[in-house]
């Protein structure tokens, strides 16, 4: 039942001594220190993932586009797993649940939506790049020039930080209920709004618009992408050419379908059907599982990394025998 504005004059005044208790995985006490030291392995061996895949596109000296936006998807998902797993760890840390203030609780939300929202771009400019490659091969040292693939990476960056700051700022000015208990273990959007004094769908439109801007329409574009390059493709007579030309977007497409997978199974969907436990479960494969594959996906699948990553190793071996 909604408490009729009972705490809307609370956010406008005193928002910045208000505070959400994050309960976190405090039903599993028994587990939690198991699960701490399992979030803290894949934490930093996503950590050192992303890392030696941002060190090694940027020692290259000669980028092609794609290692520019590789390197640039290993940026955001290191900010990423920085903006959310070291409060998760402490949620397991504390057995009540940790404290998060309100101004927290907002900047949290906040770079987390960018920054997914941002991969979300990123991965529409990268198979704008397979399409370009593909489709139009004798033009794509003209198209993708350097200066070209800069503004797209700033403007992937600049419209997902518009779009989230929106959002946030429509989120928290709603009124809340007496509970501040968010069952999560980070301010996600659907546990926060869970929390609205509302019984409306009001509340779901700047969510609704967020997911539109941020998840509906990169992947039609990235639909289109694939549809040209598949349309290109089935033009192709050779069938070794075809396998090649194919096998230069797996990489893409694994990562395109574990990212929209998550997110729209987590913000497409109305607030009747919310359910903590099955969120936070979704929510701990993407913040945590799926930024530790990126790498070994691109790691396994790309020649380039990998081609990059044994020069390093030579390097290595080179400096120590001298």
């Amino acid at each position: 039942m909604p408490c009729e504005g009972c705490m809307e004059r609370d956010n406008m005044s005193t928002g910045a001594t208000m505070e959400f208790l994050l309960l976190g995985f405090s039903e599993l006490l028994c587990l939690r220190v198991l699960l701490f030291l399992i979030f803290l392995i894949v934490h930093l061996v996503t950590l050192a993932g992303n890392m030696m895949v941002f060190v090694a596109v940027v020692m290259e000296p000669s980028r092609p586009p794609m290692l520019f936006f590789l390197c640039q998807l290993s940026v955001i998902e290191l900010c990423y797993t920085l903006v959310i797993v070291p409060k998760a760890l402490l949620s397991l840390i504390v057995v009540d649940g940790s404290t998060i203030s309100f101004i927290g609780c907002a900047v949290q939300m906040h770079f987390f939506v960018a920054l997914g929202g941002a991969e979300c771009f990123l991965l529409v400019a990268m198979s704008y790049d397979r399409y370009v490659a593909i489709c139009q091969p004798l033009h794509y040292t003209a198209v993708m020039s350097g200066a070209f693939c800069l503004r797209l990476a700033v403007v992937c960056c600049l419209g997902a930080f518009a779009v989230a700051l929106g959002l946030t700022v429509a989120v928290f000015r709603l009124p809340f209920c007496q509970s501040h208990r968010i069952n999560h273990f980070f301010c996600d959007v659907p546990a926060v709004l869970h929390l609205a004094c509302t019984q409306s769908y009001t509340p779901e439109l700047p969510l609704l618009a967020a997911c539109m801007l941020l998840l509906l329409l990169p992947f039609l574009l990235i639909l289109t992408s694939y549809v040209c390059i598949a349309v290109a493709l089935f033009h192709v007579t050779s069938s070794a050419g075809r396998g090649k030309a194919f096998s230069t977007c797996i990489s893409h497409l694994a990562i395109t379908l574990l990212h929209y997978g998550c997110a729209t199974f987590i913000y497409i969907r109305p607030k009747s059907s919310y359910s903590p436990a099955r969120d936070k479960v979704v929510s701990l494969v993407y913040t945590n599982i799926t930024p530790l594959l990126y790498p070994l996906i691109y790691s396994l699948r790309n020649k380039e990394i990998r081609g990059i990553l044994r020069k390093m190793l030579r390097r290595k071996k080179t400096a120590q025998l001298n």
